[in-house]
């Protein structure tokens, strides 16, 4: 019988499957054979090498503290850019600038946040995802203590393009370090729970309009930053090890269940290439501290970085794209640059002070979906066994259909009451039921999305990153202006309520014809440039 030790297994129990995927990709082969270590009753998905420095075979809580590091990183990186939305007004006043150009102090931090990844990403490829993450780090503290001894718009808009620029890495980064030490069938949770802290960076605009009661000004914000980042550094310094890993020198060779020969090789045989395998120890403390990584001398930084483009031919990696870019552009900045504005104004004349409030529906909203951020595991694990252990990447996005139509209707709401003076609290619900929504489609797309296809997923996440953020700067940019010269109606409920309406009615096209498409896509020439730049087993 397999063994049920999964993520539960003792440290000094080395885990072991035979799972592998077929020739289709996003199609896996999770049938449990004797001696698998298995989850949900299905083998393990990468196979983990024979090797206790395996990213995969450490401990439950090595890894979860670097997922706690890296998504708080997102949750600060991500607050530190929307958070100071507030402020735009009183920017405006004391740079003796219009709101539309005090604005762009939000909306340019975010376009250098990601486009960063160009640069980032191969570098982590290249010189390992340690000595990257501790340097972004460095960089982000420097330009937010910059941003915070500003005195001219010149100056903060600079600090605050080196902090957007610098913690750019945590955008691609906590993806890649779930792919790098968590299995298949916990994906969908993990990449949930970095999500969740991602989404909720728009909560740092509730400090910032409070601080200014304090009557300690916007700076107060940078330098709370500050220090959080600093400590986080420090965290970062401790307990996030190297996680890149060459897992082909210790693989024991995978044979598919009932398949007792294969390529001329035979059990008895692939069992004394097993036997002959030398274990090697776990690093010492020390060792896991060096500030080197995993030099890879055969990545091409630059053919990376031009490689990276071709991910938006992709239909699903596009999907990612539109998904995160017209949120991001509707929730992050449409709402965070609209509602300090409205409720200030009649007929709500709130304070200035309170204009931060808004967050309250993000915390509401993310807060409700957290529940279900192992749903799609499960739903997947529950269709793999009714399908006789044959997993398909397409098995986890029915749980998107509520939120498919959820958010757009939230959208809706909020343009009107915005267009017609209705109860503040429906800024509130339907806010709250947009950013409900959002949780569902940027924890599961981006999961599908690195299931489904040959992928070197950095590469992906450079194109993910870079397209997300083009179109929510496109669409955050000018909403003053829109909004202004075609009423919040228009705009927001009709234009950007449509447009989020239209991708994520995507949705049914995949679930319908997914693996028909991940089959096409096999046998072009654009799977075979993709395949042949994977250079480690990362979702292979």
């Amino acid at each position: 019988m397999a063994s049920e030790a999964a993520a539960q297994s003792k440290d000094h129990h080395l885990l072991h499957s035979h799972a592998h995927e077929e020739d289709i990709p996003g199609t896996v082969n999770l049938k449990a054979a004797e001696g698998d270590d298995v989850a949900y009753g299905q083998a393990l998905f990468p196979v983990p090498a024979e090797d206790p420095n395996d990213p995969l075979q450490w401990s439950n809580f090595k890894k979860t503290m670097i997922l706690i590091i890296c998504s708080f990183y997102s949750f600060l990186a991500n607050s530190s850019l929307i958070g100071p939305s507030p402020y735009i007004d009183l920017w405006a006043e004391e740079f003796g600038i219009s709101t539309t150009k005090a604005s762009e102090l939000v909306s340019y931090p975010n376009l250098a946040f990601g486009f960063g990844s160009l640069i980032f990403v191969p570098m982590y490829l290249k010189y390992g995802r340690r000595p990257v993450m501790l340097f972004s780090l460095v960089s982000f503290a420097a330009g937010l203590i910059g941003a915070s001894r500003c005195t001219t718009y010149g100056g903060l808009l600079a600090a605050r393009i080196v902090h957007g620029f610098g913690s750019c890495v945590c955008e691609a980064l906590p993806v890649q370090l779930v792919n790098d030490i968590f299995f298949l069938h916990e994906r969908g949770k993990r990449i949930g729970y970095y999500t969740v802290c991602l989404c909720l960076g728009t909560f740092g605009s509730l400090p910032a309009g409070y601080m200014l009661a304090g009557g300690y000004g916007w700076r107060l914000f940078f330098y709370v930053e500050f220090a959080f980042a600093m400590a986080l550094l420090i965290l970062a310094f401790f307990f996030v090890e190297e996680t890149s890993y060459n897992r082909k020198a210790f693989t024991y060779p995978s044979t598919p269940p009932n398949d007792t020969e294969k390529e001329g090789v035979s059990e008895i045989e692939k069992g004394s290439q097993h036997a002959d395998l030398v274990v090697p120890p776990r690093k010492s403390l020390l060792q896991t501290l060096s500030l080197w990584g995993r030099v890879d001398n055969d990545v091409p930084f630059f053919k990376t970085m031009i490689r990276s483009f071709t991910y938006f031919l992709v239909p699903q990696s596009l999907w990612v794209i539109t998904t995160f870019g017209i949120n991001i552009g509707l929730s992050a900045l449409a709402f965070s640059y609209t509602f300090p504005i409205l409720i200030v104004s009649p007929p709500y004349n709130w304070a200035v002070t309170n204009s931060g409030l808004f967050a309250i529906a993000a915390v509401v909203g993310y807060g409700l979906a957290v529940p279900f951020t192992s749903s799609s595991d499960r739903l997947a694990a529950y269709f793999t066994k009714r399908n006789n252990g044959i997993r398909e990447a397409e098995m986890r996005l029915g749980v998107m259909l509520p939120a498919m139509l959820i958010g757009p209707a939230g959208i809706v709401l909020y343009g009107l009451t915005a267009e017609r003076g209705l109860h503040w609290i429906c800024f509130f619900v339907g806010g709250a039921m947009n950013y409900w929504a959002a949780y569902f489609y940027f924890s599961f797309t981006l999961a599908y999305a690195v299931d489904s296809y040959y992928a070197n997923t950095s590469e992906m996440l450079i194109a993910m990153n870079i397209g997300k953020q083009a179109i929510s700067f496109g669409l955050g940019l000018k909403v003053l202006a829109w909004v202004l010269e075609s009423g919040y109606a228009v705009v927001i409920s009709g234009a950007f309520g449509g447009v989020l309406l239209l991708n994520n009615l995507f949705l049914l096209f995949f679930m319908i014809w997914g693996k028909k498409l991940r089959k096409y896509l096999s046998e072009t020439w654009l799977a075979r440039l993709h395949f042949r730049s994977i250079r480690e087993v990362t979702t292979h």
